[in-house]
């Protein structure tokens, strides 16, 4: 039998719709638990955020806090910092059970000032370095798959079948 494991993925003042509704189906199909953090840049009603997370929001833990402050009162666990200022590789960390993934917003990431504070939790995706950035919502799979991985996929399918044949064996 496979441990539970539990995988919280935070948003940090989010700022595009879209990515937060694509980052929500990630939640969704993946049993990671999505943590917002005010304010946002869009209201959480919104038809783009809607759309992009599609019929799965009925299938997700969702925790709202009014900032940072306010998250890290009501959180704990282990922290890890997703920016293009990080020195450590994403895959070289080796994440715990209730390992918390922050990632900031899409036009200016976290607060420098929580990244010097924790900087041997500062962790970066590679990237070729004359580019600012990927996608937040790419960065966030990306990340929430890396810590899939390494806990051997706990209650994720591994093996899909084909819909319109039969399966031969």
């Amino acid at each position: 039998m496979q441990e539970i494991h539990r995988l919280n993925l935070v948003l940090v003042e989010p700022q595009i719709p879209q990515n937060t509704g694509n980052i929500s189906r990630t939640c969704a199909v993946t049993g990671a638990t999505l943590h917002l953090v005010k304010p946002y840049g869009f209201v959480i009603s919104d038809k783009a955020l809607k759309r992009a997370g599609l019929d799965y929001w009925d299938k997700l833990t969702i925790f709202e806090y009014d900032n940072l402050e306010d998250f890290f009162a009501k959180t704990s666990g282990e922290y890890f910092y997703f920016t293009t200022k990080g020195k450590q590789v994403h895959s070289a960390v080796r994440y715990p059970d209730n390992a918390y993934l922050l990632f900031g917003r899409e036009d200016r990431g976290l607060p420098e000032a929580l990244l010097h504070d924790h900087r041997e939790r500062c962790v970066r995706i590679p990237m070729r370095p004359a580019l600012r950035s990927l996608n937040l919502s790419n960065s966030v799979a990306i990340a929430a798959y890396e810590v899939l991985r390494q806990w051997d996929y706990p209650e994720l399918a591994r093996a899909g079948k084909l819909t319109q044949y039969v399966d031969e064996e």
